[in-house]
């Protein structure tokens, strides 16, 4: 019986091989969790960055039709403001510059005096 032990490996060499088995096998495993844990951690943060910058976008369209809304109606304040007798003036040398009593020149001059500008 004893010679067909000597071509198999002992009890203890087949322990052994066993456990470096397990323990690569459990370092890979490791190694492969790790790995897929920091490119799922990577895309969560670029899906954190392209939120912010869709939230900066919109917020910078945000500004730019407010300040859009201001200034119209900043331009539309003045003219809000204007009396019924300037209306009937501006009426008047609009009726003067049709009829080509007024160049090009007095109308602009005598119009930006009434308006103020």
């Amino acid at each position: 019986m004893r010679n067909s032990r000597r071509n198999r490996p002992s009890l203890v060499g087949t322990a052994a091989r066993t456990a470096v088995v397990v323990g690569t096998a459990t370092a890979v495993s490791g190694a492969v969790a790790g790995s897929q844990q920091q490119k799922a951690a990577a895309k969560q943060a670029q899906a954190a960055g392209a939120q912010q910058q869709a939230l900066a976008e919109q917020q910078a369209a945000l500004a730019q039709q407010q300040a859009a809304l201001e200034a119209a109606q900043t331009a539309a304040a003045p003219a809000a403001g204007l009396s019924d007798e300037t209306i009937a003036q501006l009426k008047q040398i609009g009726e003067l510059y049709q009829a080509g009593i007024l160049s090009d020149e007095e109308f602009a001059a005598t119009k930006a005096r009434l308006l103020g500008l």
